[in-house]
């Protein structure tokens, strides 16, 4: 029996999320799954970094499997291509794939997980990144958002931040890292707005509300002070709305 480290890249507009459902519904959990079962005939359950609703994408999703292959060499990248060619058409890919320690854990060995959430900002919607970004047509001011996003750096109570289903025994987190960035995105001016934000661990939806309140600040909707204020409230009606699915991304998880 060998663990094994898998980092994963996945487009999630066809599947309901991360975490296998009942039958007949799409998730990439089960994709996996299926594909390990085809590779080797083994029935596995994968575990991990932080389950994805429906719609999120992921660039460096981690999870960790154990698996018995007997005595039979397997290398990483035999692993990875096996996985891959059982993955097709679905639009999963295994990365990389290694051997770890057996005390390693998907979830809880992470010491910190990056999500980037991209907006396209221009008045043409988007044909290319269709399901692939948040489309907003009013220009939006980044000045403004810079300084509505320092309120929320540190260590805080993200209960305005935080869905109603969250599962989470306690709403405090610590953000440290929310920068926005912006960039050319065609010739007309039009540009991409990515949102980049840092910490050991998210509540449910915290990503996606902090992003639908900043953009109610580029909006010019809300003064910057005013996120402080929704911060304060620990009030989830107090913040913003929750932003589409379709623009947030998990870009990587960290280990020791």
């Amino acid at each position: 029996m060998a663990r094994w480290k898998l980092t994963i890249e996945y487009d999630g507009t066809g599947f309901s999320g991360w975490q296998r459902q009942e039958e007949g519904v799409p998730s990439v959990q089960q994709a996996i799954e299926d594909a390990f079962f085809g590779f080797c005939q083994k029935r596995v359950v994968l575990v991990v970094a932080g389950r994805t609703d429906a719609g999120v994408h992921a660039r460096g999703q981690v999870a960790h499997v154990d698996l018995d292959y007997g005595n039979r060499p397997l290398s990483g990248d035999d692993l990875a291509k096996a996985l891959n060619a059982h993955l097709r058409p679905k639009a999963v890919a295994v990365l990389s794939a290694e051997v770890v320690p057996a005390e390693f854990h998907a979830r809880f060995s992470a010491t910190n997980k990056l999500y980037t959430y991209r907006i396209l900002n221009r008045a043409a919607p988007a044909a290319l990144d269709d399901k692939r970004v948040w489309h907003i047509k009013r220009p939006l001011d980044i000045t403004a958002m810079r300084e509505g996003a320092k309120h929320l750096l540190g260590f805080h109570d993200f209960s305005t931040f935080r869905d109603s289903d969250c599962q989470a025994k306690s709403p405090e987190r610590t953000l440290d890292r929310l920068d926005i960035e912006t960039k050319e995105y065609d010739e007309q001016g039009g540009r991409e707005v990515l949102i980049h934000v840092e910490a050991r661990s998210f509540l449910h939806h915290m990503v996606r509300n902090i992003t639908g309140t900043l953009a109610l600040v580029g909006d010019n909707k809300w003064p910057p002070q005013q996120v402080a204020e929704a911060l304060a409230a620990r009030d989830r009606t107090k913040g913003g709305p929750t932003a589409p699915a379709d623009g947030l991304y998990l870009m990587r998880v960290d280990y020791k």
